[in-house]
């Protein structure tokens, strides 16, 4: 039981330190573009789903609306994305991709997948980590509410 107790032998300290090395391998992709790890998870989320509201976004993210609203303004600024109010309520603010985003998928994505495929992180292994991932983060979702 002391044993578990060790930092190393601690499963949120190892997710902790594995999204912490994701975050740096995306960082060295991304950084060419100009674009941060949060803003290309921006990015694949419109690139799936184009022109939703920021509240939208925010969720599916699980981002609140004090993280995304900056990081959608300097994406807006470098010609990512545009914003759009609702003519129908202008309480609801839309995002689209901008041009530059569209162009610039295919280049992106295909560095992205280079960048994983370097780590030698087989299509299966991949496949059964998501999974496993999943699992834990419903179990722990179930286990807040």
């Amino acid at each position: 039981m002391n044993d578990f107790m060790t930092l190393k032998n601690q499963l949120c300290f190892a997710v902790y330190e594995t999204a912490g090395e994701f975050t740096k391998l995306y960082s060295s992709v991304l950084q060419p573009f100009g674009l941060t790890y949060p803003q290309y998870l921006v990015l694949l989320a419109l690139w799936e789903n184009d022109g939703v509201t920021v509240k939208e976004l925010g969720e599916q993210l699980n981002l609140g609306t004090g993280t995304l609203t900056p990081m959608i303004t300097r994406m807006v600024a470098n010609d990512w994305l545009r914003k759009e109010r609702s003519k129908v309520d202008e309480r609801k603010v839309y995002i689209y991709l901008q041009e530059k985003a569209h162009r610039e998928k295919t280049n992106i994505t295909s560095k992205v997948a280079k960048v994983i495929q370097s780590c030698q992180i087989e299509f299966e292994e991949y496949h059964q980590l998501m999974q496993q991932l999943t699992a834990l983060q419903e179990k722990l979702k179930q286990r807040n509410s």
